[in-house]
């Protein structure tokens, strides 16, 4: 029977890797050869990535690749994105090389505000929290002014601070709510700093407001958190053409535009569509922000919830025929950096940030739209035309191939068979006992 384990953190990596085999692996030493295998023979570079962090045993390894030809408000760029899984960067590069001469991707953003609130508990008079938060907000501003200096230096900061009733949705509930301005850091810890300060000095002033001991009722602090949820930190990336230019093979351009219209609005009214429709758009996303080591998690959480605003989830995706001009958009809150954390710190990141000429990080939130919005103009033309697993199966054909461990002439072979005949894990299994 197995029991629990005392001071792994305490452990060094080669313990560690053993406790896990001889108590889980039934001491394989494959397993441990398997760890070893993606150890970085750059000492020095292993250290780095086991310090990102804690209990670390190996790397993980996914695919770095780049997607060429993005015209972006008339700039070409190539666009790293780290992904698993087939046919997306493929995806994402027929639709850069799709829009190349037909004008490329527009891209703005809108606004660039994050925020976080200290939640409240206050069963007391409304009257008197309200007086007391008048009072006491020049202190809280005070409070915050050493974290405050640096970012103030680079343009950012504190935007603004209010107190929020929100006591009809839960009772004794009350929140202070921050707006920050974080340039081109993410700013996650600069926030959460900022609001434990607010939290700290609002708790201690309050013990000594004169209207709370006479009514015995003083307002606790629950907790101090940023929101990944940031509608005001907005960027909308889109395409237009004629729509002569979208024939597709018999498929004339009008025909078409109507179509893929008609695909969006489907993704805007059924959930069990929308959901998949957006998973696609999120393919671009996340591929971005892994490349340029950024929070996925939190980009996820917070744009899924932008889908949801109106109370109902719907398509981040939106397209127009008016006249002879095809319009397709998208509209996300993003919030994301260019200096600190892992940016500054694994050597890929460095990379895939030189690639992209160093951009701040309004560029980097143009960049990213701009490949959920390829991604989903790549799915949805396939789902209209030829359907989606015509082209999938084809780049997923070489995995297939790896699974069955098929040698380079049989892969060569594969390659040429299936150029002409329908992809599945059965008919290539088929295909390669056949030649065997």
């Amino acid at each position: 029977m197995r029991e629990a384990v005392s001071g792994f953190s305490k452990k060094s990596k080669t313990e560690k890797i053993q406790w896990l085999c001889d108590t889980y692996l039934g001491s394989d030493p494959s397993a441990i050869s398997v760890l070893k295998q993606y150890w970085n023979s750059d000492e020095e570079l292993q250290i780095l990535h086991d310090d990102f962090i804690e209990n670390t045993l190996s790397n993980y390894y996914l695919p770095f690749a780049i997607a060429p030809n993005f015209r972006i408000n008339n700039q070409l760029f190539a666009i790293p994105m780290v992904i698993e899984e087939s046919s997306v960067v493929a995806a994402a590069s027929n639709a850069a090389k799709f829009w190349l001469d037909k004008g490329g991707f527009s891209s703005e953003v809108i606004s660039t505000t994050k925020n976080g609130q200290v939640h409240l508990n206050y069963f007391g008079s409304k009257e008197n929290i309200t007086l007391f938060f008048s009072e006491i907000k020049s202190r809280l501003l005070e409070a915050i002014a050493p974290d405050e200096a640096s970012m103030k230096k680079r343009g950012g900061g504190l935007l603004s601070i209010e107190l929020i009733d929100s006591s009809e949705a839960l009772e004794g509930y009350f929140q202070i709510h921050c707006t920050f301005e974080t340039r081109d850091a993410m700013g996650a810890n600069f926030i959460n700093t900022c609001l434990e300060k607010i939290a700290e000095t609002f708790a201690q002033a309050s013990k000594s407001f004169q209207r709370f001991q006479s009514e015995n009722q003083f307002p606790e602090v629950v907790m101090s958190i940023l929101s990944n949820y940031v509608p005001e930190c907005l960027v909308r990336a889109q395409v237009s053409c004629n729509v002569a230019d979208l024939t597709h093979g018999a498929l004339e351009g009008r025909d078409f535009a109507k179509k893929f219209i008609r695909a969006i609005d489907i993704a805007k009214t059924e959930p069990r569509r929308t959901v998949t429709h957006n998973k696609g758009i999120m393919n671009g996303i996340d591929a971005v922000i892994l490349a340029t080591g950024n929070d996925f998690r939190a980009v996820e959480a917070g744009i899924h919830a932008y889908a949801a605003k109106n109370g109902r989830y719907s398509s981040l995706t939106h397209a127009k025929l008016e006249g002879d001009t095809f319009t397709f958009w998208i509209e996300i809150p993003l919030a994301v950096g260019t200096v600190g954390g892992l940016t500054s710190l694994h050597p890929l990141v460095k990379f895939a940030f030189s690639v992209l000429q160093e951009p701040n990080a309004k560029e980097l939130m143009q960049m990213v739209a701009v490949a959920g919005l390829a991604q989903n103009f790549a799915a949805v033309r396939s789902l209209v035309t030829t359907g989606i697993q015509k082209g999938h199966m084809k780049m997923h054909l070489m995995n297939i191939l790896n699974q069955l461990k098929a040698s380079p002439s049989e892969k060569e072979k594969a390659l040429v068979h299936f150029k002409k005949n329908s992809v599945s894990y059965g008919a290539v299994k088929d295909f390669i006992s056949d030649i065997r």
